[in-house]
């Protein structure tokens, strides 16, 4: 599905071809599918309205008005039968029933980075709160939204939690002016709290594995420091220097090439898919030798939010590698095998990384820098992909297939597919 001012658009996956046109009452500013794909949501927050869409019945619809309390953000609950509204300032988060027609209020809710956390089965609920001054996390159980549990956690100013995969611990850090995570079982019991330093900034990213064993910090002083599912002590502690001097390490360095045009193909006046092909920079991977240097910026220490630290980490869906950014080094991507937990590969790319997303099914990571290039790692090798697209298309972000066959590449107002062969076994 994609937007274009108030009209949504639903396309088949694998042929473009159109299914659906939706029209909106006012300019879309978020949409999200419900977990079964039979409904898609569409968040106008100016108007204070949302408007819901059915797949299987185009002539149903739904609209939800928040009136005077206004909208700042929405979502599904994972059953895709509930949709929670957050009310401007933050005063409640209203859970709208589309089967019932029943509303619930939850108050108090609190404004920060990830305030609301679902379980992977969609059984729970966790809600960060806000009241008298001081912080507070609320568990439901999604099936009838009752309270199951209320505590207050041991932090100054709570920035985001998240939930293990398997549903067991949720995770809750503290603002980046204190470095502190706390671990909570489901019935609210602490069951440790990890702080690597203080008196620094702390905490900028943190992500858990699949198999929810470990638990990936990454922290403003460049470093990821993994914690384990049995003591929750550091067990590696992973560093990002701009120069790579270990032989073991593989470092993938992108140059440019000039395309390879056959003779007979060349006609005056060029045809316009040949002279796009001809003026655009390819590139392709080479191995460097030891040692490395990294291009290093060094942050502006008296501005907010300091291009520092690690700002994106993920696992890999078997979780057997590690990928991440350190934002003081940004045209470089770090994947550690986690077996070893030791530095596996560096891709050192000629532009900042703008997205990393791992393949849903297999050790694959796509990645863009903001040019018309996708480039892809697997423990076999990598590759840089032109896009073959006339004109200026600079891909800022890309979103994988849940198959692993196809991704969307997205640029500021256009988007193309990518379609990918599987291997013949």
């Amino acid at each position: 599905a994609s937007c274009v001012q108030y009209r949504l658009v639903v396309r088949d996956a694998s042929t473009l071809q159109i299914l659906q046109l939706y029209t909106c009452l006012d300019q879309i500013q978020h949409i999200e599918w419900s977990s079964d794909s039979l409904f898609i949501l569409c968040a106008m927050y100016r108007r204070g309205i949302v408007q819901v869409w059915s797949l299987e019945q185009p002539d149903w619809h739904c609209k939800i008005d928040e009136g005077s309390a206004g909208l700042v953000a929405s979502c599904w609950s994972p059953d895709g039968r509930h949709i929670l509204n957050t009310t401007e300032f933050h005063l409640r988060i209203t859970v709208w029933s589309l089967c019932t027609k029943s509303v619930s209020y939850i108050k108090y809710p609190k404004a920060c980075q990830q305030g609301i956390a679902f379980t992977k089965d969609g059984r729970y609920m966790a809600v960060a709160e806000r009241r008298d001054c001081k912080d507070f996390v609320s568990i439901f159980v999604c099936s009838d939204w009752q309270l199951l549990r209320h505590f207050d956690t041991e932090t100054q100013d709570l920035f985001g939690i998240e939930w293990a995969p398997n549903g067991c611990v949720l995770a809750a850090w503290d603002t980046c002016l204190e470095y502190k995570i706390l671990l909570y079982s489901l019935d609210g019991r602490l069951l440790s709290t990890y702080r690597a330093y203080e008196w620094s900034l702390g905490i900028k990213s943190i992500a858990w594995s699949p198999s929810s064993q470990f638990l990936a910090i990454g922290s403003y002083d460049e470093k990821v420091r993994i914690l384990n599912h049995v003591t929750w002590k550091k067990i590696a502690e992973f560093e990002h220097p701009a120069t790579i001097a270990n032989s073991k390490t593989i470092v993938y360095k992108e140059v440019e090439k000039s395309p390879s045009v056959e003779t007979e193909r060349l006609s005056f006046p060029p045809t316009r898919t040949l002279a796009s092909s001809r003026f655009s920079t390819q590139s392709k991977y080479d191995i460097s030798q030891m040692p490395v240097s990294l291009q290093y910026i060094k942050p502006a220490t008296d501005r907010a939010n300091p291009k520092m630290g690690i700002g994106m980490l993920a696992f890999s869906p078997d979780n057997c590698f590690l990928a991440t950014k350190n934002d003081n080094i940004p045209n470089a991507v770090w994947i550690w095998d986690i077996q070893k937990l030791k530095l596996f590969v560096v891709l050192e790319q000629m532009c900042a990384i703008q997205s990393f997303q791992w393949d849903p099914r297999q050790p694959r990571l796509a990645l863009c820098t903001g040019n018309s290039k996708v480039y892809l790692w697997s423990p076999a090798g990598c590759v840089s992909v032109q896009v073959p697209v006339e004109g200026d298309f600079q891909i800022v972000s890309l979103s994988w297939h849940s198959s692993g066959d196809s991704m969307a590449l997205l640029s500021k107002d256009n988007f193309c597919l990518c379609y990918l062969e599987r291997e013949e076994v």
